[in-house]
């Protein structure tokens, strides 16, 4: 990822934030970027191809779109409605032999994709999609099912910290709870090694014994 793309410019530097904080990661190539297009990888797995993850593109064209999620490429800009046409209603008239019109109309509209002609409204639009359709819709999507990004932790904080002000006690217990956990998780790791030994000791003594009974007999 060529991250100087993304300095200069305080919109772009927010992007890059927030793609680091979301763990995306720039995997554009120097010809994809040459023509005005960026490719993102998300580290969510793809619920319709599971062994990978997530991509999302900005095309010059104006296009925002999932790479790899469908049977083909989808558009993930918003849809808009076109202005109506109307076109005259005819009926068959055997008198003439022909189509006539009723001086009735029929209305048509047409649903499109509205583009987003500059790149970096692109991006910010990228970004907010990606939170709302895959972040958090399909938590469950993220890889192995123990991803927990930077910026739910920062927000969980954040909120905390609003929640109780500058109220010393209710943040020290905060704390303690979060130095409890990481206490109880390495106990757990530290008994899941031991049994692993204990299983390794076991299969080798199984070994040994049925190799004596073999030279026993």
């Amino acid at each position: 990822m060529n991250k100087e793309t993304y300095k200069g410019d305080t919109r772009y530097e927010k992007v890059f934030h927030n793609m680091e904080l979301l763990g995306i990661v720039d995997i554009t190539t120097n010809r994809q970027h040459r023509n005005g297009t960026r490719v993102w990888r998300l580290p969510i797995k793809n619920n319709h191809r599971p062994k990978s993850f997530i991509e999302v593109a900005s095309f010059k064209t104006g296009y925002v779109r999932n790479q790899n999620s469908g049977y083909s490429n989808y558009q993930l800009n918003k849809r808009c409605e076109s202005d109506p046409e109307y076109y005259p209603v005819y009926e068959w008239c055997d008198e003439k032999n022909m189509n006539i019109k009723t001086g009735n109309f029929r209305q048509f509209t047409t649903r499109s994709c509205k583009l987003i002609p500059i790149e970096i409204d692109r991006l910010e639009y990228l970004i907010s999609y990606c939170l709302k359709n895959y972040y958090i819709k399909h938590a469950n999507f993220v890889a192995d099912g123990k991803y927990v990004s930077q910026w739910y932790h920062d927000w969980s904080m954040e909120r905390a910290n609003k929640t109780y002000g500058n109220n010393v006690g209710a943040m020290a217990r905060i704390n303690d709870m979060e130095e409890k956990l990481d206490a109880m998780t390495e106990d757990r790791d530290t008994h899941v090694d031991y049994q692993i030994k204990l299983e390794e000791k076991l299969f080798d003594l199984q070994n040994k014994l049925a190799t004596i009974n073999r030279i026993s007999e």
